[in-house]
């Protein structure tokens, strides 16, 4: 039975639910979700949690991301990339120096109003549902954080450039660069997008669903998949316990066991070395706040 995590490579036109989909159907496991929706014209760093692994995404969904995306001044589209039409069309006269100062002001907390091709619902309706049958409503601006907006290229003369965003989650860049185009003057879009880090993992820990296809095929498929506690490691979780085989068969039944001297919060590991889960010590007494062992 396959459990841990695979980060992928998606590529362009598949949707996140897409890829899962079809992992589901490689490993023959009910049991997969992602860490973070991609829209389909992105590609990128897609983490995805098997079997037992999905006990993690409640804590990797709340991650920061990054991404590298391509803005388009001078269009204006209905769904704020270049996937949707064409609604507006303006003249360009935009320097990198002008696009820089104007960045700042979308640095750090602000608040975005979520577009209507979004999956959003409002009153039990997704966003992009109503806005496919040519319907608006109205959205509130939900806050998100801009950690680091940085301009990475711009042409001597035009209307494309490259920018590299830090974003909490629920940040949508497409309209991120909508707003940076209104705030410009001039109108813009998103033309491409491609995530480079999300949960802690980054496109070097990323591999293709066909190279995951061949290693299926070759009968190795677990061989790509990375321990639940990996996530862990990399995301705050630096404190480690092993418990002896009386701790653990009490922790497993969901007792606290006697841990004097200890206080924090931990992955905790039986003396074999399997990870039994995430532990919390406070008091003198030790407890699984999360398993990930095998009922």
């Amino acid at each position: 039975m396959a459990n841990g995590i695979i980060v992928i490579d998606k590529p362009s036109g598949w949707t996140s639910m897409d890829v899962c989909a079809k992992l589901r159907g490689m490993f023959h496991e009910k049991r997969v979700g992602h860490a973070g929706t991609l829209d389909p014209m992105a590609t990128g760093v897609l983490p995805v949690f098997i079997g037992r692994a999905t006990r993690a995404v409640e804590f990797a969904a709340d991650s920061d991301k990054e991404y590298i995306a391509g803005l388009k001044l001078g269009v204006v589209t209905n769904t704020q990339d270049t996937t949707g039409e064409v609604l507006e069309e303006r003249p360009v006269d935009v320097t990198g120096e002008r696009l820089r100062g104007v960045l700042a002001q979308f640095t750090g907390d602000i608040e975005q109003v979520p577009p209507m091709y979004s999956a959003i619902k409002i009153n039990g309706k997704k966003l992009y549902e109503l806005a496919r049958k040519g319907k608006e409503v109205e959205r509130k601006p939900r806050p998100v954080t801009i950690h680091e907006l940085e301009l990475l290229d711009w042409p001597d003369a035009g209307e494309d450039f490259s920018l590299r965003v830090v974003c909490s989650k629920g940040t949508y860049v497409r309209t991120l660069c909508h707003d940076i185009g209104q705030a410009l003057g001039c109108g813009g879009c998103m033309s491409s997008l491609r995530r480079v880090k999300a949960a802690g993992f980054t496109l070097d820990d990323a591999v293709t669903l066909d190279a995951v296809q061949a290693t299926v095929d070759r009968g190795e498929g677990e061989a790509v998949l990375l321990p639940v506690d990996e996530y862990f490691a990399r995301n705050g979780w630096k404190g480690k316990a092993v418990v002896r085989p009386a701790a653990e068969k009490k922790l497993r039944n969901g007792a606290f066991v006697s841990a004097p001297g200890v206080e924090g919060e931990f992955r905790v590991y039986s003396e074999g070395g399997e990870f039994l889960g995430l532990g919390s010590s406070e008091g003198a007494r030790l407890r699984l706040i999360k398993s990930f062992f095998e009922v």
